[in-house]
């Protein structure tokens, strides 16, 4: 099994209004489709709920890794909604996703990256992977509909 999701989207606006897409709490909200209770803080954690259609009402959190303007945001997530912040066991539950962004042709290119999944339970991993493939081409969508 990959270890890794990648999406690549090319965007045809600049990277700050990207960068702005990602970490204001309420736009990343809007295409990510979350109602998130407060802003994105470096070691902090988020909580909100999903409004995904057929998802709504579950619980999202995300603990964010690294804020470098405007190249990279990343932070860890659960594996699942039944995960939350204070499992002692949670880095063995949760993966890494980033956000790279570069000045690309007449706008931006993001790169999503997924990590981890080999360190979720073993009998989960294959499951989330999947899952998680189909998230991320569902959210570059949304991304691009969002911006352009």
């Amino acid at each position: 099994m990959e270890n890794q999701i990648e999406r690549v989207i090319d965007l045809s606006v600049p990277v700050e209004r990207v960068w702005v897409a990602l970490t204001d709490h309420e736009e990343f909200g809007k295409w990510f489709r979350l109602s998130l209770n407060g802003p994105f803080t470096v070691g902090e954690t988020t909580f909100g709920e999903v409004t995904f259609p057929g998802h709504e009402g579950l619980p999202f959190w995300a603990r964010v890794v690294v804020m470098e303007e405007p190249r990279l945001f990343s932070f860890v997530w659960p594996m699942d909604e039944t995960v939350m912040p204070d499992d002692p066991d949670v880095d063995r539950k949760v993966t890494l996703v980033e956000f790279i962004l570069e000045p690309s042709d007449g706008g931006a290119r993001l790169t999503v990256r997924e990590s981890g999944f080999d360190r979720l339970p073993e009998d989960r991993r294959l499951q989330v992977f999947r899952d998680n493939q189909g998230g991320w081409d569902a959210q570059a969508k949304n991304i691009r509909d969002f911006l352009e």
